[in-house]
């Protein structure tokens, strides 16, 4: 990993992530560092699994039809990945600065990419608007799969776009619903009305264990 000039550009609980010039190109390296609280010999296992699974799930959304950065190098003695720097806006920035024509455009688009992901059984594990980047020819990128993983489970589906309801309510609540809407109605074009009834079913069972949970928690203080 010669002529790297790391700067840290963003600190994660799981991962910090760097800026750096690799061989002419910009880059984003994400570097997961030892956890002390974990034996060394598991946090070693753990470290090195996400390290070769993200990547994987990267390319596999990819393959599905999901803008990705590309992979460069995967070093696993670092526990590091080497990945493509997508020039572009975080969509968090951008759907406050939107109409209301592009914002629903732009979340139509994200729940057709959400739609895909799903369909080939990727689930994302992160879904916030922080995690989506549209780049100066209008394309969105998906990042940040490190919590990801392959499943086809509706519960694990549910959770995802609930992840995703919650972040729009949380980061752009003047306008969340009416952007869950147009995610929805993104997803269903792509998965059909069938499984979007049954995942919107299963969102409102998540709600209410949410609730219930936070009611006996209350009721116990």
């Amino acid at each position: 990993m010669d002529k790297l000039k790391p700067f840290l550009i963003k600190k994660g609980a799981e991962a910090n992530l760097y800026l750096a010039d690799w061989h002419g190109k910009k880059v984003v390296m994400k570097k997961r560092s030892p956890k002390k609280y974990r034996p060394s010999e598991l946090d070693e296992q753990v470290r090195a699994y996400r390290t070769i699974h993200e990547p994987q799930l990267m390319h596999e959304a990819k393959k599905g039809g999901v803008p990705t950065p590309t992979i460069f190098l995967v070093d696993l003695a670092n526990a590091t990945i080497i990945m493509e720097f997508i020039e572009g806006k975080q969509l968090k920035w951008l759907l406050g600065e939107a109409t209301e024509e592009e914002r629903q455009s732009l979340c139509l688009k994200i729940g057709e990419l959400i739609g895909r992901l799903h369909k080939n059984g990727i689930i994302h594990g992160d879904l916030t608007t922080s995690n989506m980047i549209l780049n100066p020819d209008d394309k969105i990128f998906f990042v940040d799969f490190g919590l990801g993983e392959k499943t086809k489970e509706l519960e694990s589906k549910g959770v995802d776009l609930h992840l995703m309801k919650r972040a729009l309510q949380s980061t752009h609540f003047r306008f969340a619903e009416d952007c869950f809407e147009a995610v929805v109605k993104g997803y269903s074009k792509v998965l059909g009305a069938k499984n979007v009834r049954d995942i919107l079913d299963k969102i409102r069972e998540i709600e209410r264990r949410g609730r219930y949970i936070a009611e006996r928690k209350a009721k116990s203080e």
